[in-house]
């Protein structure tokens, strides 16, 4: 039988024995035996507003060409859409912070920046896990149905975890805690259980706006929103054609995701180092070098990234990120390795591979290997790609 929240107010104990102080203080103990750092519930339906917001980015074509956001809109603007049964959502946070700062990596011109999030393994591995472990101990102690979920299902986790006094959504629109800055993956537990909630967080961003001013490609309309036809992140991960001209520039060695309005967040300095190992980012993945990344084939792009979310992009849509950040490199050593993907099989890699070589090499070079490969490219967008160089007027 359920908890009711009489039952809870009145401090009553449940079936099992198991009063209410005692229960969120042994969720909250075991929470942090499992390594989440932040803990907090909210009600269900806490968030009203959720749908209005939801449908606004939707209208305006904020999720680009993430069709699920509109394909599940209904269920993702309120838990109770989602699951009917669902009384309380149990937030955790676990901190992923970085040992050194990754803007110091955009430095590095000649090696690969990967987000801070996926230099080791995929976190939903990790936290679902633990997760299912938390909601077990609830399902056993009160007999309440639980549904768990990281990131993968219709659930907006960041109001969510607003809401239940975890933390605030930034102007970035990522939730900053006040211990962990902007470095928390967030996990959620429905359950049929009402539980008192927790106090909700207060925004407390203030005047500060060092996040909407660093984003290489403006990608914030104002405070709060976020335009995700502009994100690097959405553009070098969600984004399944070639990067719009545009972008190619601001994208700088980004060649997957970016850190850049996470980590000017002045609330980062009471941020620590994430003490889950399997969070900790990799020695090859912290500055991976682009002549080594360009050179992956297939097979070894899956063994580098087992594992990792980077294999979920696969490995066409990762040499195109790879390949642009050659072409802003400025390194002439890797014009061979750039060169020899202009024979490739993938016409995402080949269009790319176009663009690096051009911002390389001599206008004579440039245009020698139009006139060589421009007449037997089948491929429209490869083809738009070579019209580029013998164009310059018109390229970026």
């Amino acid at each position: 039988m359920p908890i009711s929240i009489s039952d809870l107010a009145a401090g009553r104990a449940t079936p099992r024995g198991v009063t209410e102080t005692k229960l969120l203080a042994e969720l909250r103990q075991r929470a942090k035996a499992l390594g989440f750092e932040a803990f907090g519930v909210a009600r269900a339906d806490a968030r009203p507003d959720l749908p209005e917001k939801l449908d606004t980015a939707l209208a305006r074509d904020w999720h680009g060409e993430m069709a699920w956001m509109a394909e599940t809109a209904q269920r993702r603007g309120a838990p109770e859409a989602l699951w009917p049964e669902a009384r309380s959502v149990i937030m955790v946070g676990m901190n992923y912070g970085p040992e050194t700062d990754p803007m110091a990596d955009l430095q590095h011109r000649s090696a690969g920046n990967i987000s801070v999030y996926a230099r080791n393994r995929d976190y939903h591995d990790i936290i679902k896990g633990k997760l299912k472990e938390l909601a077990g101990l609830l399902n056993r102690r009160t007999g309440a149905e639980v549904k768990v979920f990281v990131d993968t299902a219709p659930v907006m986790e960041k109001p969510l975890g607003e809401a239940a006094g975890i933390g605030w959504q930034g102007k970035h629109t990522v939730l900053v805690s006040r211990e962990h800055g902007s470095w928390l993956f967030l996990g959620a537990i429905f359950t049929s259980a009402e539980l008192p909630a927790s106090a909700p967080h207060a925004e407390s961003c203030g005047s500060c706006r060092r996040c909407l001013d660093i984003c290489p490609t403006n990608a914030f309309p104002a405070p709060f929103q976020l335009d995700a036809r502009r994100c690097l992140s959405y553009l070098n991960i969600e984004h399944p054609g070639p990067i719009p001209l545009e972008f190619r520039a601001p994208m700088g060695n980004r060649i997957y995701g970016c850190d850049d309005c996470l980590a000017v967040c002045p609330w980062n300095k009471f941020a620590s180092e994430t003490h889950e190992l399997k969070l900790r980012a990799r020695d090859e993945l912290k500055s991976p070098a682009l002549a080594d990344l360009v050179q992956l084939d297939d097979s070894g792009f899956r063994t580098l990234f087992a594992g990792s979310p980077i294999k979920r992009i696969g490995h066409a849509r990762f040499l195109r990120n790879v390949l642009i950040a050659i072409g802003n490199s400025a390194d002439e050593t890797l014009v061979p390795l750039a060169e020899a993907r202009l024979r490739d099989a993938e016409p995402l890699i080949r269009g790319a591979a176009i663009w690096a070589v051009r911002r390389l090499v001599t206008k004579a070079r440039a245009d020698a290997l139009a006139l060589a490969f421009l007449p037997d490219e089948g491929d429209i967008s490869v083809q738009a790609e070579w019209s580029a160089v013998v164009q310059p007027a018109r390229a970026n």
